[in-house]
This record gives structure tokens, C-alpha cells and sequence, in this order.
């Protein structure tokens, strides 16, 4: 009798599969990366690796879950002392990540959403709608908690500043790919998006 595993040992190693799944992503893209690559990657079975995906869509939103989830969690747990330094750190974090935008899933990901199965059948990625949703709901919160408090005083709305925010980083991560952060400039832009910022929630007024 094959002996029994526990829950957080399938978790785990769900997790150790997702990021040898990452690697390859990042590696081959999304079009030509294959079950078998990633079963390579991990050093798993076929059977084994089947029992956590059914195939190489699900692996993919798999990865794309685990790869939201530090920027999701940072805003959810935001409990700085004031909120705009909170937001000041992402911002500028974003300056190492999108400067190593050859080294991430933006080339997956821009296949993924130009492909096939999900232009033709969006209804079966909902998660594709709820990540972007989750991710403005999380930085909308945060400017809510700021007004609570007395911190922000925006002249526009957490949701409105949220999506903007989430619109510029995309916007300038593309064009990083296609160009290169020296004409790019992402330091200077990210500047740029932390004076508006600043301007849109007026902290400490």
C-alpha cells in the first residue's frame, strides 16, 4: 500500500512545481513550452505531475496565481506608518523588476492572451478578470485605509487611481521588452508616476 500524503506535503510541492513551471515559461514562452518540459524541469513522473494538473493551460494560470500573489499580499497586508511610503517602496521596486523584464513571464503571458484558447474561450479563464480586479481592489483598499485615516485626501477615486497605477506599470513593462530600459528611461518614468501619484492623493495634507 502506497503510504499516505499529507496536505501540506501536496502543497509544497504543488509550489516546487509551479516555480520549475515559472522557469520554463520564462525559458520557451507559453506557446512552445510543453507538459514534458516542465515534468524535465521538476525531475517528476508523468503520473505524479498529472495528479496536480490536467494540462498545460491549468499549469499556466497556476503560475501566473503564484506569481500575483507577492504584489496582491503586499497591499492587502499595507499597514505602513504613513500608507504613502508603503506605495513609494512599490513603486520603486518596480525598478529592478522591470529593468529584468527579459528575465520574467511578460513574453508568456503577452502569447497566452494572443492565443487561441483563451481568445476564442475567455469564459474559461476567469482568472484572467480576477487578478486584474483583485489587484486594483488591493491598492483601492489601501487608499481607502489612507483616507480613513486622514493620510490621503485624493481628487479621484481609490479605483480610478488603482487602475491608472496598474496601467502605467504594464504600459512601461511592454515597452521595456520591446525597447530596452535605456530607451525606457524607467527610473525617470517611475518618477514620473510617484509625482503624479503624490499629486493624485495629496498625502499628508
Amino acid at each position: 500500500m502506497a503510504p499516505k500524503v499529507s496536505e501540506a506535503y501536496k502543497k509544497e510541492k504543488k509550489k516546487e512545481l509551479i516555480k520549475a513551471a515559472k522557469q520554463v515559461f520564462i525559458k520557451k514562452g507559453y506557446v512552445h513550452a510543453s507538459m514534458q518540459d516542465i515534468m524535465d524541469e521538476a525531475g517528476i513522473s508523468r503520473g505524479a505531475f498529472y495528479s496536480y494538473f490536467d494540462n498545460i493551460d491549468h499549469v499556466f494560470i497556476e503560475v501566473l496565481k503564484y506569481d500575483d500573489e507577492q504584489d496582491i499580499q503586499f497591499f492587502i497586508t499595507a499597514d505602513e506608518e504613513p500608507l504613502w511610503a508603503g506605495i513609494e517602496d512599490w513603486v520603486k521596486e518596480q525598478h529592478s523588476v522591470i529593468e529584468a523584464v527579459n528575465q520574467s513571464l511578460l513574453y508568456a503571458k503577452a502569447e497566452f492572451f494572443l492565443s487561441s484558447q483563451y481568445v476564442k474561450n475567455k469564459e474559461n479563464f476567469p482568472y484572467i478578470s480576477q487578478r486584474y480586479e483583485q489587484m486594483v481592489e488591493a491598492i483601492a483598499q489601501v487608499i481607502r485605509k489612507g483616507m480613513e485615516q486622514g493620510e490621503f485626501q485624493p481628487h479621484l477615486s481609490p479605483n480610478a487611481i488603482a487602475r491608472y497605477l496598474i496601467s502605467f506599470v504594464n504600459g512601461l513593462m511592454l515597452d521595456t521588452f520591446q525597447l530596452g530600459h535605456e530607451k525606457t528611461e524607467v527610473k525617470n518614468q517611475l518618477n514620473v508616476l510617484l509625482f503624479t501619484l503624490e499629486k493624485m492623493l495629496r498625502p499628508g495634507l
